[in-house]
């Protein structure tokens, strides 16, 4: 790969953001009716490739229910509002009645509530009754300290998920979480994340992850990149970490490692470009905090936004648009890509040529100047 210099002292890699590249269609084309945007990871089997990103203000267990039903996967947030209250509707509405100046302070204040153990297995057991898949998210800092009550509830698929995780985390305060060995000893999938390069996801391939999330800072609510200076064009991203997938199939003599999207996708036009760079699924935020029945009430924020001492994330608004099932499956309402999200992906496919997914992955796409 072609490096740039920067400085004399300094080269770096031009990498691409997902509205810098565009889709090729091919010599033929599909009808929509015919293609099928199914994936499986494990065991679970989920009619769109779409999960739910554990933020507060998109996934509780009402909403990750109802994504459930109609074919995707929804991820609860295990250190938000729905484990640390017995009923987060009233702190809900406060959210978002609240001016931008009071918004950082009083999340903050909301979520030093601590964490009730009995509220992981309540929520999980929540959702499980409904007869849907579930998954839940910790971060790495504290699954070690919950995961029991985790896996204790039933959850179906586990979820470690920060700014970044990394396989070989070094620490002279605590001993930190061995993942290899934590993978080793759960019965069921892990999906971890975030990473964004080729070396970082192949490291949390050979731990024995189910997933890994590709991307961090790149979502609409974080501030990572002016914060923290931290940033990787999701287009790059994808490719590399996909790249990693087909070299630890190889090492590991046939093991495929799922690779999600996770952040910057806010259109169907997103989310198609994200599986042609060689993504299995997407995980979404804002997309769907624009639901009718979105826990944010229209606002949308997600975990860095509270965070005690560097928050890396804000409360934006993002409005109001439909509901759940018009925003993934129609009908469409309006022309931006924010609505039938799975619709337009179909189309996406069968313009191109493709009838499945990893077909789908084959697909050319070109560089476009960046708009």
């Amino acid at each position: 790969m072609a490096q740039v210099e920067i400085g004399l002292g300094k080269n770096g890699r031009r990498a691409y953001e997902l509205d810098e590249i565009g889709i090729v269609p091919a010599r033929r084309t599909r009808d929509p009716e015919e293609v099928s945007i199914a994936w499986q990871i494990d065991a679970y089997r989920f009619e769109t490739p779409l999960v739910v990103s554990p933020m507060d203000s998109v996934a509780s267990p009402q909403t990750i229910v109802s994504v459930g039903e109609q074919g995707g996967l929804g991820v609860l947030d295990l250190e938000g509002l729905w484990t640390r209250y017995e009923d987060p509707e009233p702190l809900l509405a406060e959210i978002h009645e609240l001016d931008d100046e009071a918004a950082t302070r009083r999340l903050q204040e909301i979520y030093s509530a601590p964490i009730k153990e009995e509220l992981i297995g309540r929520r999980i057991e929540e959702i499980r009754a409904a007869g849907v898949i579930t998954a839940a998210r910790l971060s790495p800092q504290r699954t070690a300290q919950y995961h029991k009550a985790v896996i204790d509830a039933g959850v179906d698929i586990f979820v470690i998920r920060g700014t970044t995780v990394s396989a070989e985390h070094v620490s002279g305060r605590a001993e930190p979480l061995n993942l290899k060995q934590f993978i080793y000893d759960l019965d069921v999938p892990v999906v971890v994340g975030g990473c964004a390069t080729y070396t970082a996801a192949l490291h949390l391939m050979r731990t024995g992850a189910a997933g890994v999330l590709v991307g961090f800072g790149g979502g609409s609510g974080h501030t990572t990149r002016s914060v923290l200076g931290v940033a990787v064009p999701m287009a790059s991203a994808i490719g590399d970490v996909a790249a990693a997938r087909r070299d630890y199939l190889d090492e590991s003599g046939g093991r495929y490692v799922h690779v999600i999207a996770d952040g910057g996708m806010t259109s169907s036009g997103d989310i198609a470009k994200a599986l042609a760079c060689g993504a299995d699924a997407v995980m979404v935020g804002s997309p769907l905090a624009r639901a009718s029945e979105a826990p944010g009430r229209g606002y949308h924020w997600g975990s860095e936004a509270h965070h005690s001492e560097l928050p890396r994330g804000e409360r934006v608004q993002v409005g109001t648009i439909g509901d759940l099932r018009s925003i993934l499956h129609g009908p469409a309402s309006t022309s931006d890509g924010s609505m039938n999200m799975m619709g337009a992906l179909r189309r996406t496919m069968a313009t191109a040529g493709y009838t499945d997914l990893k077909e789908f992955q084959r697909v050319e796409v070109v560089v476009n100047p960046h708009r």
